[in-house]
C-alpha cells in the first residue's frame, strides 16, 4: 500500500532507510573481522551499535529494527557458508557492503508503528519521528486482526514508498475438479503452448517499451553526474521500467492463476534460468519472458487451490516423440516434429509438452507407489517364494 506524506516525512524515512543499512554493513564488517560468528552475537552487536557515541543516529531506529536488519546480513553470511559447503561451482556469494540505491527497505517486526482503528493510517514511532501517513491501496486491512500482522516494511520505489504487511495467514481457495490434465512448454515465440495443443502469446513488455526506455536512457547518460536534472532523469527512467514490471508480473499472476483454476494437475520443465540467461543473445528475451515469476505464481496458486504442479527434468522433451518414445534429433529452427519411426507429426512445442505430462504422470505414480510400499511395510523382495523376516524376527530365530 502506498504511503502519501510530506516531504519532511519522507526525507525520515530516507534516514531510517540509511540506518538500516549502516546496521547491516556494520555488521557483515564485523563478521570479516571475525568479531561475530553467530546469530546471536548479531543481535548483541545491534546493541553495542546503539550504545556506541559516535553513532547516535543508530540509536534513533527501532530496536526490533536493527535486529531485522541483522538477520539481514547474517542471511548473507549464512547462504555464503551453505554454498561453500555444498561446492557450489564458479561464484559462493560472498557478503558485499550495500551501497545506495533507490528500491530499498526498512523493516520494523511487532513495536515502532502502529495502525488506526479505520486500518487507513499508518504511524511510525521510532526514533526518527516520522510521523502518520495515510495508506493508499486496494487491500482491506479489515480482515486481520493486529496480532497477525508480523512485520512492516517500508519500501522506497522510483515513484514513491510503500508499506508491505508480512501477515501470519493461510489462505484456502475451493475449487471443483474438471478432470482435466495439462503440461506446459515455455518458450519464447508462444509463453507456452500445453498439451493440448494451445498457444499462448508473449506480451513482451520490454520489447515494446524499449524504445521508449532507451530515448531516457540516453537523457540520463547527457546529465552531469549529482545534478538535480540527473536525479530526475534517472526517476523518469526508473519509473518506466517499474511500469514494465508490474505490467508484466500482473499478466504472469492472472495467466498462472487461470492455468491452476482450469486444471487438476500441471506439469512444468524444470528450467535452470540463471543458467540459461548466460547466453547474451537470448538472455534479454528469456528476462522478459518471466519463466520463473510463472513458475512461483504456479507454485503459489497450486498450494492455495489444492492443484499439484510437478517439475519433470527438461532433458530431451523436445527431442522425443511423445507417440512411440523414440528420439528424433531437431535443431532450433525446426518447429515441426516429424517422427520417422512412427510417422507421428504435429508441433514441436506441442509434443514437447506432451512428453513434460508423461514425464509428470510417470514420476507421480512412481512417488505414490513409493508411499504405498512405504505405509504397508513391506519391501516387495522375495527369497525362495517367501519373504523376508524382519530384524526383531531373526533375533528371536537366533536367540532359540
Amino acid at each position: 500500500m502506498k504511503l502519501e506524506g510530506e516531504d519532511v516525512q519522507y526525507e525520515k524515512l530516507n534516514e531510517a532507510i540509511r540506518t538500516g543499512r549502516f546496521v547491516r554493513n556494520s555488521i557483515i564488517k564485523a563478521w570479516m573481522n571475525g568479531e561475530i560468528k553467530s546469530r546471536n552475537e548479531a543481535y548483541k552487536y545491534c546493541k553495542n551499535l546503539a550504545d556506541n557515541p559516535e553513532f547516535p543516529w543508530a540509536k534513533k531506529l527501532n530496536s526490533m529494527a536493527r535486529q531485522a536488519h541483522a538477520e539481514r546480513a547474517w542471511s548473507a553470511i549464512e547462504r555464503f557458508y551453505k554454498n561453500c559447503k555444498a561446492n557450489v561451482p564458479e561464484k559462493k556469494g560472498y557478503p558485499k557492503f550495500k551501497k545506495y540505491q533507490v528500491r530499498v527497505s526498512v523493516e520494523y517486526k511487532t513495536s515502532g508503528w502502529k495502525l488506526s482503528e479505520d486500518r487507513r493510517y499508518l504511524t511510525l514511532s521510532d526514533g526518527f519521528e516520522a510521523g502518520t501517513f495515510k495508506l493508499w491501496g486496494s487491500r482491506d486491512l479489515h480482515y486481520y486482526q493486529i496480532k497477525q500482522i508480523k512485520r512492516v516494511r517500508i519500501v522506497r520505489r522510483h515513484d514513491g514508498y510503500y508499506a508491505q504487511f508480512v501477515i501470519d495467514h493461510t489462505r484456502e481457495e475451493k475449487k471443483d475438479l474438471t478432470g482435466k490434465q495439462t503440461g506446459l512448454d515455455v518458450g519464447l515465440n508462444h509463453f507456452y503452448t500445453d498439451s493440448e495443443g494451445l498457444k499462448v502469446d508473449n506480451p513482451r513488455f520490454l520489447r515494446k517499451d524499449e524504445r521508449k526506455i532507451k530515448k531516457l536512457q540516453k537523457r540520463l547518460s547527457r546529465t552531469k553526474k549529482g545534478s538535480k536534472n540527473r536525479i530526475k532523469a534517472r526517476n523518469r527512467l526508473g519509473r518506466a521500467h517499474l511500469k514494465v514490471s508490474r505490467r508484466r508480473n500482473d499478466w504472469v499472476c492472472k495467466e498462472a492463476q487461470r492455468v491452476i483454476q482450469s486444471n487438476d494437475l500441471v506439469a512444468i520443465e524444470d528450467l535452470k534460468v540463471r543458467n540459461m540467461v548466460k547466453n547474451h543473445h537470448l538472455a534479454k528475451s528469456i528476462n522478459d519472458a518471466a519463466w520463473y515469476k510463472f513458475r512461483e505464481w504456479l507454485e503459489y496458486f497450486g498450494s492455495i487451490y489444492g492443484v499439484p504442479l510437478i517439475a519433470v527434468e527438461p532433458k530431451n522433451t523436445s527431442q522425443n516423440c511423445s507417440n512411440c518414445g523414440q528420439k528424433v534429433s531437431k535443431t532450433l529452427s525446426t518447429r515441426t516434429h516429424k517422427c520417422p519411426h512412427c510417422s507421428y507429426e504435429a508441433d514441436r512445442d506441442e509434443n514437447a509438452a506432451i512428453n513434460i505430462l508423461q514425464s509428470a504422470l510417470k514420476q507421480l505414480s512412481t512417488t505414490l507407489g513409493r508411499r504405498e510400499s512405504n505405509i504397508s511395510g513391506e519391501t516387495g523382495l522375495c527369497l525362495d517364494g517367501e519373504t523376508q523376516t524382519g530384524k526383531l524376527a531373526r533375533r528371536k530365530r537366533k536367540s532359540k
